[in-house]
């Protein structure tokens, strides 16, 4: 059966029954995909987008009505592509970009605010060079094999970290929790962090997943607890931001 097909009918209340379409968020959750890609993610309407927020922020997808409730498992990582505009040549050395500064704006502005404060790393990636590409040649290489030792001995390290929690993962620790008793860490480790929340330069959601991200940096380099510079990775991540 396709997916288009695939239905659900859950039970809710006053035993009333509703069937749902199955989107695929569900279908990569219930297969055991945990990466959804979205390439030139502008070109999306800013409705079809921002309908990610609530997955990316609880892991469920709730679909209310005048009497009934469905709700879907949808824990996934989100990994979107956009170009700087709509031609996509805007900021390219030897190429000349097609777009006024309204189009450039309209395309980006599709990624609304609350969307993006979801993504937890936010990279801008230059053209590669030929010069680049033959330093890459030549240099040493990250192997799959070898990527996925470094993951699989972070999230042991987690999992031993959180073996009394409900949690096992660093993106499944709730913000209150990691910056209560339990995980709080020193003023030192988190005064960029503070700096950036007070200058309004991140929200208050954006100040714990910069959190969760300093956790796993800490994590994969075999560190106990962030410091000053795992925090400070995490917020470049996100933000680009230094001090």
């Amino acid at each position: 059966m396709s997916v288009d097909a695939n239905f659900l009918t859950v039970a809710v209340h006053r035993q009333t029954r509703v069937n749902c379409r199955e989107g695929l968020a569900n279908v990569f959750h219930d297969i055991g995909i945990i990466f959804c890609t979205i390439a030139e993610a502008p070109e999306f309407a800013s409705a079809v987008l921002d309908a990610l927020r609530q997955p990316l922020e609880s892991g469920v997808i709730s679909i209310h009505r005048a009497n009934a409730v469905a709700r879907f498992p949808a824990r996934f990582q989100l990994v979107m592509a956009a170009n700087p505009c709509p031609c996509g040549q805007y900021g390219a050395a030897d190429l000349d970009c097609s777009c006024p500064p309204s189009a450039r704006r309209r395309y980006l502005a599709r990624l609304s605010g609350p969307l993006l404060d979801r993504i937890d790393i936010q990279l801008r990636v230059q053209r590669v060079t030929a010069a680049q590409l033959r330093l890459a040649a030549d240099g040493p290489r990250l192997t799959s094999a070898t990527a996925r030792a470094h993951v699989e001995q972070a999230r042991a390290a987690a999992a031993e970290r959180l073996a009394d929690t409900p949690w096992s993962l660093n993106s499944e620790v709730p913000g209150p929790w990691l910056r209560g008793a339990h995980a709080r860490l020193p003023g030192e480790a988190t005064a960029i962090l503070d700096r950036a929340l007070e200058r309004g330069g991140i929200t208050m959601r954006g100040y714990d997943r910069v959190l969760r991200v300093a956790w796993s940096i800490a994590d994969l380099g075999g560190v106990a607890r962030p410091g000053a510079e795992q925090v400070g990775q995490a917020l470049y991540l996100r933000k680009g931001m230094t001090s």
